[in-house]
């Protein structure tokens, strides 16, 4: 640990040290944010996942609600952390039950996703869990799946963020945390 740092800064700065940048994916121009040496990391894993379960406050969520795909594994592995329920919100098509469905843009195109209508009960605390906010067309479908099922939103949960997306300032309806922000 650098001398002045607290542990919290020193266990951002670990795992900040294990997201690496990839130049031109998934298309040129994009500067794609890997977490896959964060997710190989044990103990950067769990410092991620001790970190997000530290910075929910107030209410303690009663499922967390994670998007296909990397945000089933920061939001299982928060929801264990935290003991709560896990809400998968998948692609079009993978869910075998009734669903809701929102369509969204992201920085590079567009895409949907869908939610079983009988995933939770009218009123559950909810926590979105996802691995980055970008323009934050994820998030919002997300939140859009929530409302439709009567579900109390807590907030987001980011690892990452690109502050330049101005994603957070659109997303006015609950708290925002991200860990590391570019």
């Amino acid at each position: 640990m650098s001398v002045g740092m607290t542990d919290r800064e020193a266990d951002l700065a670990q795992v900040k040290g294990l997201i690496r940048d990839i130049p031109d994916f998934p298309k040129p121009g994009i500067l794609f944010k890997d977490i896959t040496p964060l997710l190989g990391d044990a103990t950067g894993f769990r410092t991620a996942i001790e970190l997000m379960a530290s910075a929910v406050d107030g209410p303690t969520p009663e499922y967390i609600v994670g998007t296909e795909s990397r945000g089933f594994i920061f939001g299982a592995a928060l929801a264990y952390e935290l003991g709560a329920g896990f809400i998968p919100v998948r692609k079009p098509g993978k869910l075998p039950a009734d669903v809701h469905s929102a369509e969204y843009e992201l920085e590079y195109g567009t895409d949907a996703l869908e939610v079983h209508r009988d995933a939770l009960h009218q009123g559950a605390r909810t926590l979105i869990v996802d691995d980055l906010l970008a323009t934050g067309g994820t998030a919002r479908a997300t939140a859009d799946l929530l409302r439709r099922l009567g579900a109390e939103m807590l907030g987001y949960c980011f690892v990452l963020e690109l502050t330049f997306l101005n994603a957070r300032q659109q997303m006015t309806d609950a708290p925002v945390t991200a860990l590391i922000q570019y």
